[in-house]
């Protein structure tokens, strides 16, 4: 049975293994893709093809084991195989828990930072039992880790942080000053320097954190750059000017796209080089003491498990086999996509909507930054500063002619600066063997190019220091939850041997495939339900044909929160007046979207169709108005029943759905008018909104006198009452709407649009 239990557990660990490399790379895609998807430079399958070639290559020519999961955190020496066992599995589980939560949110967090803490809550855990069962010196914890190494790494990831935003920013400042938004315009050899400077960059980035101790390189050339690094930058710099000034001088080719496909293929090559072991790397070392426990002939209580300190080569099959199985991921994890977005989202250079809601100390930094800015502008002389600030007027105008997803989230020299410096710092970290996560060192820098970049304006600067506060917030959130939870693993396994180890699995997996399954189904709605388009046409009869599609969409959605709302406080059911009173809110912050379009809508007009903005402009209003009512009703109608008050009575009950069949008929032949762009039918609805008034004014008359004479519940009777005004108010807006549309179409005149 001894022996059964630690083939179950690596059988487990290999499975944890493959899972693990599955929602890592979910996690790490956003360290290669967020440059090249953010500025479009080229089509979305061309960069998943780089990157997956990147990936492929770096997973063949890892360098090996990884050594922290061997020997980094903790001392070998000191742990026996059956507690290095308990270790390992409760790190693998903890892993793939933590990642899968980050990934569900689509934020990205650090792999090293979590395999990393999780090793050493895990031994910390195994060796205070090991204290405890035997001296019960506590003192002597430092015996059983690897202190000096673990300050090391936290003190790393403090400094990365700093660092990357901070040489980021500079960076991209001095770029854009020299090369301004219309890089394009300027001489040949301008574009070259950069071009010679950002390949060199990436190129040594790639020899040396990518295939420094590879049987691609040899080690007389990797001796070579080591002793000489200066000479090699020289070198490769003049090489790639004269290339870049070729390629682009006679080939015609774009210099900055080019360092985007090879900064792409350096870091997804980096990243499966480096940071696979990071998956794979504690799998392997349990499958390595396995093998050396099963010869040795011992009892796995007594076997110690010193010859984890010496290092091992990984087979090139398993290598592969892992980098297969990235590549796939890669293609196919939507939550790649959603990481990746949330990057691109805080870094990108227009406004838009913003994912992260404001906090106290995102304006309280914006508030210091703003003052600092203008207590420098006081010192530099306004001709210096005019200058500056010339380089940064963009030459795009404030009119949004492509559709917004359409649009790049910033421009290539941004990617360029986003490839190059990330490429220098995780070189420069490695040479140094300081230990750096290419998830914060890409990310940071990042979000210290878009600062730079005037990316971050006062519209939305407080919403994107948020993003990075909320991110960064989660990176050490993931320092200290890795610690904990793999430290309660541990000591879980250590108490319930095989049971616990089976039970924490078929937790792990369940979590996981419960994550999956409501990804799934959120993507799927969102999907099915459409959302709200912006205008883009310049004239009332286009903003008619161009909006009949979401005018459809919005009532349809109404339809269902009324009467989801009349159903869920008829059942009591809180669950359904939960999810109806989130679609309620969701379906508002659409239309407040729309709304703050207005005023890039405006801005697209030609004078001739200057009648559209006003048009635009009410249609906006009336649509508010449907949606705060909707809203309203959704989220009285679920605090209702949240605080547990007096039902409603079966004739409040009776009545309701009576206004909401007729509202139902209503609202569904609005829906077919827009739908099918049948607009003279709008007519026929306006002529029949007398009726639904007269009932709704009939039940308001029947509870005034319901509440004089039998009435007891002032709860019931407001909450009655209010879905009542409520819904007078909803068919008074939708009316309202009706009428305009009805108004301004005019079948005969053909809808201009933008060309």
């Amino acid at each position: 049975m001894g022996e059964n239990i630690y083939l179950f557990m690596i059988i487990a660990l290999a499975v944890l293994a493959i899972t693990d490399l599955i929602v890592g790379v979910s996690n790490d895609a956003v360290n290669f893709l967020n440059s090249a998807i953010g500025s479009k430079a080229i089509s979305f399958k061309t960069i998943m093809l780089v990157a997956s070639v990147g990936i492929a290559f770096g997973a063949v020519s890892s360098s090996g084991m990884m050594e922290v999961a061997r020997k980094g955190i903790f001392n070998p020496s000191e742990f026996v195989f059956a507690e290095i066992m308990i270790v390992f599995m409760a790190v693998m589980i903890t892993d793939i828990l933590l990642l899968d939560f980050f990934n569900t949110l689509g934020m990205p967090t650090s792999t090293t930072v979590s395999i990393v803490f999780e090793l050493l809550g895990a031994a910390v855990a195994i060796s205070l039992v090991k204290i405890y069962s035997g001296d019960g010196n506590f003192t002597h914890l430092s015996n059983y880790i690897n202190t000096d190494k673990a300050t090391e790494i936290i003190i790393g990831i403090l400094l990365s942080v700093v660092i990357a935003f901070t040489i980021g920013a500079i960076v991209q400042f001095f770029t854009r000053v020299l090369l301004s938004f219309k890089f394009n315009d300027k001489p040949k050899w301008v574009g070259a320097i950069f071009g010679g400077m950002a390949v060199t960059a990436i190129i040594y980035f790639i020899l040396i954190k990518g295939l420094k101790g590879t049987s691609i390189i040899s080690p007389q050339a990797s001796l070579f750059i080591g002793e000489n690094p200066e000479l090699f930058i020289l070198g490769n710099f003049l090489l790639w000017f004269i290339l870049s000034w070729l390629a682009t001088t006679f080939m015609k080719w774009n210099i900055y796209t080019i360092i985007i496909i090879l900064g792409t293929f350096a870091l997804a090559m980096a990243f499966a080089g480096n940071d696979l072991v990071n998956f794979i790397g504690v799998p392997l070392a349990a499958y390595e003491s396995f093998l050396s426990w099963s010869d040795s002939g011992q009892l796995a209580s007594e076997f110690n498990m010193k010859g984890l300190a010496v290092a091992v080569q990984t087979p090139t099959y398993l290598l592969l086999a892992s980098g297969v199985i990235m590549v796939i991921t890669l293609w196919f994890s939507s939550k790649a996509k959603n990481v990746v977005k949330t990057s691109v989202d805080l870094s990108r250079q227009d406004e838009g909507d913003e994912r992260f809601e404001p906090n106290y100390l995102s304006r309280q930094i914006v508030k210091f930054s703003i003052k600092a800015s203008e207590n420098l502008n006081g010192i530099m002389p306004v001709s210096f500063q005019n200058r500056i600030n010339k380089q940064f007027i963009k030459p795009t105008s404030y009119a949004q002619k492509a559709k917004a997803k359409d649009q790049p989230a910033f421009d290539l020299i941004r990617a360029s600066v986003n490839l190059m410096v990330a490429s220098v710092l995780i070189s420069l970290a490695t040479s140094l063997k300081l230990p750096l996560s290419t998830t914060y060192v890409t990310f940071m820098v990042a979000m210290g190019t878009s600062l730079a970049d005037r990316a971050w304006g006062s519209e939305s600067a407080v919403y994107r220091v948020a993003g990075v506060l909320n991110v960064i917030g989660g990176w050490f959130f993931t320092a200290i939850v890795a610690f904990v939870a793999a430290a309660i693993i541990a000591y879980i396994i250590h108490l319930g041997g095989i049971y616990a180890i089976s039970a924490l699995l078929i937790f792990a997996f369940v979590l996981i495939g419960k994550n999956y399954l409501s990804h799934t189904k959120k993507l799927k709605e969102t999907k099915e339900e459409e959302i709200l388009e912006r205008a883009e046409s310049s004239s009332i009869q286009g903003v008619i044909e161009e909006s009949a599609k979401n005018i459809a969409n919005v009532v349809k959605r109404a339809n269902k929160i009324y009467s989801n709302s009349i159903n869920g406080l008829a059942k009591q059911d809180l669950s359904s007046l939960h999810k109806n009173k989130k679609q309620g809110a969701k379906l508002a912050n659409e239309i407040e979207d729309l709304r703050n379009h207005t005023f890039y809508f405006i801005k697209n007009l030609e004078e001739a169709h200057i009648g559209a903005s006003n048009f635009y402009i009410n249609a906006m209003g009336h649509l508010t108005d449907i949606s705060q009512s909707l809203e309203y009703i959704g989220k009285v109608s679920h605090k209702h029943v949240n605080n547990n008050h007096k039902k409603l009575k079966y004739n409040q009950i009776k009545e309701l759905k009576q206004i909401d069949i007729k509202l139902a008929e209503i609202l569904d032949n609005t829906y077919h008018a827009f739908e099918e762009r049948s607009f003279e039918k709008i007519g026929n609805i306006l002529n029949n909104k007398q009726e639904l008034y007269d009932l709704v004014s009939q039940k308001i008359s029947l509870q005034v006198e319901r509440t004089r004479s039998e009435e007891s519940s002032p709860k019931n009777t407001t909450l009655y009452f209010t879905i009542l005004l409520e819904t007078k108010d909803l068919m008074t807006a939708t009316m309202n709407l009706l009428e305009l549309y009805y108004k301004e179409h005019d079948a005969d005149v053909k809808p201009a649009t933008l060309d």
